[in-house]
């Protein structure tokens, strides 16, 4: 299956998606902003893991998500924090499909897409 690739997702995160499979993330990545965009457009899963974007490749694992919704806000970040005044977030409500590894990774833009083979809990090595 095809998912689009959410990379840098806190372990605490992973986990808790674990525990639970409903969660609201927080994306202040803008490459994970246009991520989920791609996503919401072309009706694919996510594919979250611990990594960061530049090392994902064959092999990598994580978790697939469902997107069920997402909204993009504009915050104000004080000027004493930044020499931005505004950032863009984007909370994307996830529903957990299952565990996956990376087959192929495909580079879209500024995104990546991924090739995923779905998994079963007894082939993961995420510790």
């Amino acid at each position: 299956m095809r998912a689009v690739i959410l990379g840098g997702i806190a372990r605490r995160v992973l986990d808790e998606l674990l525990r639970n499979p409903y969660r609201t993330i927080e994306l202040r990545s803008a490459r994970n902003v246009l991520a989920v965009e791609k996503a919401m457009d072309e009706a694919l899963k996510l594919f979250l893991t611990y990594d960061p974007i530049e090392d994902v490749s064959t092999g990598t694992e994580g978790l697939l998500a469902d997107l069920i919704e997402a909204k993009q806000l504009e915050m104000r970040v004080p000027w004493e924090e930044s020499d931005e005044r505004e950032i863009t977030v984007c909370r994307a409500k996830v529903k957990l499909f299952g565990l996956g590894r990376v087959v192929e990774v495909e580079r879209r833009e500024r995104i990546l897409v991924a090739k995923v083979r779905e998994l079963f809990p007894h082939e993961m090595n995420m510790g």
